[in-house]
């Protein structure tokens, strides 16, 4: 029994995703470089830079640094806070693996129970997942504008139904996750730009990985906040980007998703 409850109750408690993670940052605190850390887990240098870029969006403070200068010329490496949630993982990790021992003995344990729970616990493809604190909640009608005060200090507006924000029971204060397509973030380097969307976010392009038809295009909009659009690779050429070029994001507030 115990075997089963391992293979049901990991996969919801403990996603692979997450276990991925957690090595990308053990190995990125042994080798000192993102480049080394991703050879020895098995990533490519564009998928671990993705999951620092989304792992800093979605923590207090960035996990993970640039480091300029010095004997080595540079690096990468984790921040005191990075360490600090490498090291509790790893009490996590026992702790877990006790409650499993626990569970096993359980004989009238539902195993139906965790396959629904599997369900609702569902990863999400949107590339853009930013941590915040709504700072305020303003109820029309129908729908409701939340603001969303980001650790950089930008603040995003969604637009959701009032009902939304009842289901959510969302109240100033509580942390939230703004949730965006990168396909909904338009770029341009006009910064004071007239616009209809809610959300304009100035910031400097950190990286751009041109494809054939379409381009990445990632932008720090301040304190590790990274803000990642896809634009036609045509449009990169025309706009003239380039990192550590100056742009402004837009983004509608009814293309931002509040999860809680």
């Amino acid at each position: 029994m115990e075997s089963a409850l391992t293979s049901g109750v990991m996969s919801f408690d403990k996603p692979a995703l997450l276990e991925k993670r957690i090595t990308l940052l053990e190995a990125i605190l042994a080798c000192g470089s993102i480049s080394s850390a991703a050879k020895k887990v098995g990533l490519s240098y564009k998928a671990a830079w993705e999951a620092v870029d989304l792992m800093n969006n979605l923590s207090h403070k960035p996990l993970v640094v640039r480091v300029t200068g010095g004997s080595g010329g540079g690096g990468t490496t984790l921040t005191s806070l990075g360490e600090e949630v490498v090291k509790n993982y790893a009490v996590l990790k026992l702790e877990y693996e006790r409650f499993l021992k626990r569970l096993s003995t359980v004989c009238d344990f539902e195993m139906d129970t965790l396959k629904h729970i599997q369900r609702i616990a569902m990863q999400i493809s949107a590339r853009n997942q930013l941590m915040g604190k709504i700072g305020e909640i303003k109820k029309a009608k129908v729908n409701a504008e939340v603001h969303i005060v980001l650790k950089s200090g930008v603040v995003l507006v969604s637009t959701i139904t009032n009902t939304a924000v009842e289901e959510l029971g969302l109240e100033m204060g509580d942390e939230v996750v703004g949730i965006i397509k990168a396909s909904s973030v338009l770029l341009t380097t006009t910064l004071d730009i007239a616009t209809s969307a809610r959300n304009k976010l100035v910031g400097i392009i950190t990286d751009i990985k041109e494809g054939e038809v379409n381009s990445q295009v990632s932008i720090d909009i301040g304190n590790s906040d990274v803000v990642v659009s896809t634009i036609t690779t045509e449009s990169v050429q025309k706009l003239g980007l380039h990192v550590s070029s100056k742009v402004c994001a837009m983004i509608k507030s009814s293309s931002i998703i509040i999860g809680k």
